[in-house]
């Protein structure tokens, strides 16, 4: 089960880049809540806090409760932070309702683990990740937070496909077909002066 984080927002009374500007000059975050079928809110949060939740891992395959205090709390998932081009500080903040029935459709990131236990890996093969995120279809409370490739006993020349992922109960690829390849561990690659070294020799 996905975990649940409580973030604490408030409420703005307008929306429009106006509203937003004057809300930053407040030295808060804008944001909005929306999906569900009903209306969309425009909140406001605290960077400190905004801020603390971006620095945890997993932050777009995460649940919040978002606390709006007396106007109650909104289960929803991240769905897009806008940042500062200088600042890198989060500027606008997208959250979209959830519900416990619902299909949600989450980039999930992709982690390879045990590479120092490929023997491919270790005689120089080269490892190629060609989606290091992937799109699944799933209840809210079973997004997984990522997903990993064992390359345990993987020689040069392997690959993986998705319909080979382990991936939890109620979990599909969305966008992609079994037989896309995940990653691969390529033959090393020689450089120019090595292959114009090696043609001198021979």
């Amino acid at each position: 089960m996905t975990d649940i984080a409580a973030i604490v927002a408030e409420m703005r009374d307008r929306a429009g880049k106006g509203a937003a500007r004057a809300t930053r000059r407040e030295g808060k975050v804008p944001g909005v809540i929306y999906g569900a079928k009903l209306p969309a809110i425009c909140i406001a949060f605290d960077p400190r806090i905004l801020w603390a939740e971006l620095n945890k891992p997993g932050f777009t395959t995460r649940l919040f409760d978002i606390d709006l205090g007396k106007d109650g709390k909104h289960r929803c998932l991240a769905r897009d932070i806008q940042f500062h081009p200088v600042t890198d500080q989060p500027m606008h903040a997208d959250f979209m309702r959830v519900s416990a029935d619902a299909v949600v459709h989450v980039k999930v990131p992709v982690h390879c683990i045990n590479q120092d236990k490929s023997p491919g890996i270790k005689r120089g093969g080269v490892l190629n990740i060609e989606h290091h995120e992937i799109l699944v279809s799933c209840a809210p409370d079973v997004i997984p937070h990522g997903i990993d490739i064992d390359l345990a006993g993987m020689e040069i020349g392997a690959s993986v496909h998705v319909g080979q992922l382990a991936l939890p109960a109620g979990v599909k690829p969305y966008h992609l077909a079994d037989d896309a390849t995940v990653v691969t561990i390529a033959p090393p690659t020689v450089g120019r002066g090595e292959a114009a070294g090696a043609e001198v020799a021979g």
